[in-house]
């Protein structure tokens, strides 16, 4: 294990300066609650694209993964490549259902489609389950610095916990998708870095590659063996209720989606991470677990076989850096994996509270005033998450702390989810049961698994210490499931127009009341002009009709205008609706506000598109 010094300490310090950073310059474009929350919006796709890695490879991935891939081989990758199943309902029934009923958070979707006791159920759930995620979050830059620096792990969680809220208190959103976007980055190239200087400590890849068994470098888990790790268990544990809870009950990730200029731009999002970006945070993840054991194997004398599982990541990164520049750097881009995840939970907790709880509650403020309070909550998630690491401490390694975390708090939610945007005859009174029947028998599963999750069990072996730690996932699905489908069948569902624009059935009407008229799908072009205020433009913008014309575009459309620099992603952008044309060609009337809004630079083009 490296021993760190002064250089060290620069370069951790240096990182999170950085950070700090850019909390406090992206603070200046949280105006209202809309920008704090969903950034208004505004931006690219890629640049989404790019802050979804850095949210879904959080530091527990670094450290749960290097474990299991020490363990068990090349399986390890199962986990991560199960979005592939679930991806498409995502992309063709949720995204379009929150982004074009403007929901502010999930529990918002919940009244709209069952009222609002099942928003309260729902909003208890969601807080529960971020407040879990972000302990996790905190336990593993706990677990991860401990042997490096010795101190006691809730010291080091405190110590994290000041720095990660400070920043995301501040700075909202768009902080956390612009830091996120730097993050990525890091991450995949740390990840990347770990392999090929373990390749090269071991002697090169085919030295590695012949040292591994063949079983090893099988791509799946065996499929009911070892109990604690199967390939069933994986499947209804990390592909059920993680992978469906990650995309579907995940308000974090949601608001990211959200903060995407169109449906489009989000479905492109999506799709390049599943397609480009999800395979490779696949080796990223865990590419440390598979050279630690190459490296116990070829040079035992080397390798600590006592090292606790959950610390496989930071022995091989010790051992493989020479440099403490470079060891520095790893540690800090796990850091970063941290700060990545619980920034955007601790962002989605502000979120629920404020829409879901503060506001029915303190009704008729001002924007101003929900913001501050958003920034107040913020600050309360982040201690709270932080003292929640006391229980997930309790778990032998962090993968079986994640895999009860999610096998536990997603099922009602995923179930009352799916069921409500595919299912029309689902009702509220089987919401509610599903929420409150759905745990009473969870909680009998917990208490009696032999009897209750056995037939259930695939033939895995039940380990009486952690009694299905994995395969629960699958009887607390389906007794949620159940639930929700018996009661559905004996009860009274709502009617077609009460159900009008939030299901999958109805999204040519959620997307016309998204519009507020008849969407124009005409194509049209993207013109390049420059702008001018206008004194008494209203919120509406204006075009010459050469411009109208190019873009396809009638009075009444939405419009997106934004910088025509492309590389800030939308950052400088709003959107607005088209008022009557005007007779200056290649120029666009704007108001002060919406100059403003925007932060449109005097002198700078911008380019605007019509919104499908």
């Amino acid at each position: 294990m490296q021993q760190v010094s002064s250089t060290f300490w620069i370069i951790i310090f240096a990182y999170f300066t950085l950070i700090l950073g850019f909390g406090s310059y992206f603070a200046r474009y949280n105006k209202t609650t809309n920008d704090f929350f969903f950034s208004g919006r505004r931006f690219s796709w890629w640049l989404i694209a790019m802050s979804i890695v850095a949210t879904g490879v959080g530091s527990h991935s670094f450290l749960k993964y290097s474990a299991k891939a020490y363990e068990h081989g090349f399986s390890s990758t199962m986990t991560y490549m199960n979005d592939w199943f679930f991806i498409p309902f995502f992309l063709f029934g949720w995204l379009p259902i929150v982004y074009y009923t403007k929901v502010k958070s999930i529990p918002d979707y919940f009244e709209k489609r069952f009222g609002s006791g099942v928003r309260k159920l729902a909003t208890f759930a969601i807080l529960g389950y971020m407040i879990g995620y972000i302990a996790i979050g905190f336990l593993t830059m706990g677990k991860t610095l401990q042997p490096i620096l010795g101190w006691n792990i809730y010291t080091i969680v405190a110590v994290v916990a000041v720095i990660a809220g400070i920043y995301i208190t501040f700075g909202g959103q768009t902080a956390v998708i612009f830091t996120d976007l730097a993050q990525g980055f890091i991450l995949i190239f740390a990840g990347i870095l770990i392999f090929v200087l373990g390749i090269n400590y071991v002697g090169g890849f085919s030295i590695f590659w012949n040292s591994l068994s063949p079983e090893f470098k099988l791509p799946l888990a065996h499929f009911n063996e070892p109990s604690n790790f199967n390939f069933s268990g994986i499947f209804w544990q990390d592909g059920v209720a993680g992978s469906v809870g990650f995309l579907f009950m995940n308000q974090g990730l949601i608001m990211r989606f959200m903060a995407t200029k169109s449906v489009n731009e989000g479905r492109k999002a999506a799709a390049f991470n599943i397609l480009f970006l999800l395979p490779i945070s696949t080796i990223v993840v865990s590419n440390a677990g598979w050279v630690g054991k190459s490296i116990s194997i070829l040079t035992p004398e080397k390798w600590d076989a006592t090292v606790k599982l959950d610390h496989v990541f930071t022995q091989v990164a010790g051992l493989i850096t020479t440099s403490e520049v470079v060891f520095a750097f790893i540690i800090a881009a796990v850091a970063a994996a941290l700060m990545s995840t619980v920034d955007t939970l601790i962002n989605a907790v502000a979120a629920v509270v404020v829409n879901d709880v503060y506001k029915p509650i303190v009704k008729d403020r001002d924007d101003k005033h929900y913001l501050k309070v958003a920034m107040i909550v913020s600050a309360g998630a982040t201690a709270l998450g932080a003292i929640s690491v006391v229980f997930f401490n309790n778990f032998p390694t962090l993968y079986e702390a994640h895999g009860f975390f999610h096998s536990t708090m997603t099922p009602p939610l995923v179930v009352a989810i799916f069921l409500g945007i595919f299912w029309k005859r689902y009702t509220t009174e089987a919401a509610v049961a599903t929420f409150i029947g759905g745990a009473f028998l969870m909680w009998l599963g917990n208490k009696y698994p032999g009897i209750l999750i056995a037939p259930f069990d695939h033939g895995i072996e039940m380990d009486p210490e952690h009694p299905y730690s994995y395969i629960r996932a699958l009887y607390n699905t389906l007794v949620c499931l159940s639930v929700g489908v018996v009661v559905s069948l004996f009860t009274t569902p709502k009617t077609e127009e009460e159900m009008d624009g939030i299901t999958v059935w109805s999204l040519d009407r959620a997307r016309e009341k998204f519009k507020g008229s008849k969407p124009n799908d005409r194509e049209g072009k993207k013109p390049i002009t420059t702008w001018k205020i206008v004194e008494g433009q209203d919120e509406l913008v204006r075009f010459s009709q050469k411009e109208m014309d190019f873009m396809a575009a009638e009075v009444g459309d939405l419009v997106y205008i934004s910088d025509s620099r492309g590389w800030l992603g939308g950052l400088k952008s709003c959107h607005s609706v088209y008022g009557k044309v005007h007779d200056e060609e290649g120029m666009v009337y704007i108001s002060a506000e919406i100059a403003d809004s925007a932060m449109f630079v005097e002198g700078k083009t911008v380019k605007s598109e019509k919104e499908m």
